[in-house]
């Protein structure tokens, strides 16, 4: 099982959205999906809640389940599944864990949860530098980084970007994915300037594609569906750009199956 983080320390972002659309994509790829909500806002759990299955994100910093992991019937069989672990009031309590006691937990727990035949994990985060979040970096085996062409987003990304290269001393076989821009206004001078000032000042972190400011993509995550299938003429775009994000990751995650 690979697990991806999908992180970023300012919030609004298009964190959210790049996991479910990513859990969809790889759904319809034939995978098996699990799909870890980290964030207490638990946007992501609200979106897929049709796929919530009994287990908690919390419970991922607590010790390994006794009686066999809780998700396995999500992923029996050789078919594709999704399933949400779905975050949780106590994953509040996360924050006075030890950084070594949270990353030890969350290792065997991802450990187990591989164990019940899924292919890929991926987590959402919270805004923030906290120690679920850092757990989770020791814990994976890449990061994607969403960005908002705006200041605060830009300057979030610089203390990210060191988090990652610390916690690489470690995790030395952590992938960095790159940086997504997200809900990008071409309309907009000022997200023009900072997508070429991003792409000259890290033109080997930048991923490959970008999303647009779509109000479909808005849509669908209240839906419940990824955007491909909201009946609008606007979706389309969004669907070309969600898809392309998808495939540069499973191309990069080089997920077996």
């Amino acid at each position: 099982m690979k697990t991806l983080v999908v992180a970023q320390q300012k919030g609004g972002v298009g964190k959210t959205s790049s996991v479910v659309h990513l859990a969809f994509d790889f759904l319809e790829r034939g995978l098996r999906v699990a799909v870890i909500d980290l964030d207490t806002q638990a946007n992501a759990s609200f979106t897929l809640a049709q796929y919530k299955i009994e287990a908690r994100a919390s419970g991922f910093f607590g010790p390994v389940p006794t009686d066999g992991w809780r998700a396995a019937a999500a992923a029996d069989g050789d078919g594709a599944r999704l399933a949400l672990i779905e975050a949780d009031p106590e994953l509040a309590n996360a924050v006075f864990l030890p950084l070594d006691k949270a990353k030890q937990n969350l290792k065997a727990n991802l450990k187990a949860l591989a164990g019940q035949g899924f292919d890929v994990c991926l987590i959402d985060t919270a805004p923030g530098l906290g120690v679920a979040l850092v757990a989770a970096l020791y814990a994976a085996d890449c990061v994607l980084s969403p960005i908002e062409l705006e200041a605060y987003s830009i300057q979030g990304i610089k203390m990210m970007l060191t988090t990652i290269m610390n916690v690489r001393k470690e995790n030395t076989g952590l992938q960095f994915l790159g940086m997504v821009p997200s809900k990008v206004d071409a309309r907009n001078p000022r997200h023009v300037r900072h997508q070429v000032e991003l792409q000259a000042a890290y033109p080997k972190l930048m991923a490959p594609a970008s999303i647009g400011l779509r109000s479909s993509i808005a849509d669908a995550l209240a839906s419940g569906v990824p955007v491909w299938k909201i009946r609008k003429t606007a979706a389309r775009k969004a669907t070309h750009e969600v898809r392309a994000l998808a495939a540069y990751v499973f191309e990069k995650m080089e997920i077996a199956q």
